[in-house]
């Protein structure tokens, strides 16, 4: 499925990659290592393996890699077996975030070169893909947890480069946490609720890299290990 999906998704990558990536993610440097790596020959870890994310702004970077992975994965099954009712704006917004979560995924995989971890086996297992409340619940925990994660690795990124693009990118997550957020409440001010977004500062809430690999774990069947990061 996800290789047929990106097989046909040619002319969205791409447009993607122009209209929400290149502008948004500011990675034109990128472009050329991002296309090579679109050919998704990933070999997913055994799942007794650990996976050690590495030290220094590799580690963060593979951090991020990881949980884009985890995204993508999760997206491309939803659109894979969409949920019972899903409308035509559903499967719009939801699409467009799919690809660009496989944009992110295939940007960190070709930036970390030989130093990416390998593709991790999700666990979806909560999940219930048939339901509307089910998808929508998990996507917001990811986009949410997505943007705390972001902002709370952004201090701990040494090189500005890397660190520009990751603000970028969180802007983007942002994007989507507000979209999954508005499909679940409609009309409402949940968008940017007081739960993500604090209401004395107006940012958005960061959550370092200790607390959200625990937290995520339980939809990874590989273990992480976090232990080189730096905090």
């Amino acid at each position: 499925m996800e290789n047929n999906l990106l097989k046909n998704a040619g002319p969205m990558l791409e447009k993607v990659n122009r209209r929400y990536f290149l502008r948004s993610a500011g990675v034109a440097a990128a472009t050329g290592a991002f296309v090579m790596g679109c050919t998704l020959d990933d070999h997913n870890v055994p799942g007794e393996e650990v996976v050690d994310l590495g030290m220094g702004d590799i580690g963060i970077l593979n951090y991020a890699y990881a949980l884009e992975q985890l995204e993508a994965a999760f997206y491309i099954q939803v659109m894979k077996t969409p949920y019972t009712g899903m409308s035509e704006e559903e499967k719009t917004i939801l699409t467009d975030i799919m690809y660009h979560e496989i944009v992110h995924r295939q940007f960190f995989k070709a930036a970390l070169g030989a130093a990416a971890i390998k593709g991790l086996t999700p666990n979806f297992g909560g999940i219930d893909f048939s339901s509307r409340d089910s998808v929508l619940g998990a996507a917001k925990l990811f986009e949410d947890t997505g943007v705390q994660a972001y902002n709370g690795a952004g201090n701990l990124i040494e090189d500005v480069n890397y660190l520009l693009i990751a603000g970028k990118i969180v802007s983007v997550e942002a994007r989507h946490a507000a979209a999954i957020r508005d499909l679940i409440k409609p009309n409402s001010m949940d968008f940017s609720g007081d739960d993500v977004v604090d209401p004395v500062t107006g940012f958005d809430k960061a959550v370092k890299p200790g607390v959200i690999l625990p937290a995520v774990q339980p939809f990874v069947v590989n273990k992480i290990s976090g232990s080189g990061l730096p905090s």
